[in-house]
């Protein structure tokens, strides 16, 4: 097997761990590239090309992720992962890390790491690499690493996620969400949605955004049934998609050009975050990009159109 042939068969699990770590699928495919450059640059063999690549791409991304906490601690509004439509690495035998660890959710709560715990915990907990191999991804002993996954898997298992199992039932009740969404049910979202759910917007200040997080059942669903049934009147469309592993959806305006990435989480029966993504740099990978401040001064100029004139009133 050549070099290239080595690489493309371990790139999947490359950048899975890239993205566990950076929370990034922009960031996550340069360090991926990086990482081919690096092994095609150096001409000694190895005998585990996964632990040599996993090494590099692991020391890669510790290094963006340093720089990158800084801007995140600058950002504008909540700060949310690039949504991920599909994980490129599976493995059976740890299909449920994989997808625990993938979600928005357990993202959030990685941010909380320091950026070696993090990486420790997505080696160790999700991927199960041993320790020999970690010490020599980050850098550190193999009994720093045990550390640093203890103290990680303390904080992860403090505020760790908790979803409905089902993925039927989850996927059955974003279906009736996104339905009654169209229809502006007010009655018909409220029932869907837990007691204290909150919905939270990322724009990073390039788009759009909720000035702060709408928290209750009457408060969510008043805001849904008032707004969307305006982008409804300007053709903006949205189809059910899987997002971080989680049900949500991908808003398009009329030229098919991503506006909105919205999850949702479900526990218990009934959806508890709304997570919404706008912010134009963390669509790009899904696919060309609208104008949200275009799409939203369209939707404003549309309800303002569909309101009755005074002379019209009874």
């Amino acid at each position: 097997m050549s070099r290239a042939e080595e690489f493309e068969k371990l790139r999947p699990l490359l950048f899975s761990i890239a993205y566990r770590i950076l929370g990034s699928v922009a960031e996550a495919e340069d360090a991926v590239q990086e990482t081919w450059l690096r092994w095609e640059a150096d001409e000694t063999r190895t005998e585990s090309p996964k632990a040599y690549l996993s090494k590099v791409v692991t020391r890669i991304a510790i290094d963006v992720l340093q720089s990158a906490r800084m801007r995140r601690e600058a950002y504008v509004g909540p700060w949310f992962p690039e949504p991920l439509l599909n994980d490129p690495y599976q493995d059976p035998e740890r299909s449920a890390e994989l997808a625990d660890s993938l979600s928005m959710a357990a993202l959030l709560l990685l941010e909380r790491l320091s950026p070696l715990e993090r990486a420790v915990f997505v080696l160790r907990e999700v991927f199960a690499f041993n320790f020999e191999d970690i010490a020599a991804a980050v850098g550190r002993s193999e009994a720093a690493c045990r550390q640093l996954a203890v103290r990680a898997r303390r904080h992860m298992k403090a505020g760790r996620p908790r979803f409905d199992a089902d993925q039927q039932e989850r996927d059955i009740l974003a279906e009736r969400f996104f339905n009654a969404l169209r229809e502006g049910d007010v009655d018909g979202l409220r029932d869907l949605l837990a007691a204290d759910v909150s919905m939270i917007g990322d724009g990073g200040g390039k788009s759009p955004q909720l000035a702060r997080a709408v928290m209750g059942a009457d408060n969510v669903a008043r805001l849904f049934a008032t707004y969307f049934p305006r982008l409804v009147r300007i053709n903006v469309t949205w189809q059910p998609h899987e997002l971080n592993g989680q049900p949500g959806a991908i808003f398009c305006d009329r030229d098919g050009k991503v506006l909105t990435a919205m999850v949702l989480d479900v526990v218990d029966g009934q959806i508890q975050t709304i997570r919404s993504v706008t912010n134009p740099d963390k669509l790009a990978h899904i696919g060309p990009v609208a104008d949200a401040w275009a799409i939203s001064r369209e939707a404003n100029r549309a309800a303002r159109r569909a309101q009755p004139k005074q002379d019209d009133q009874p």
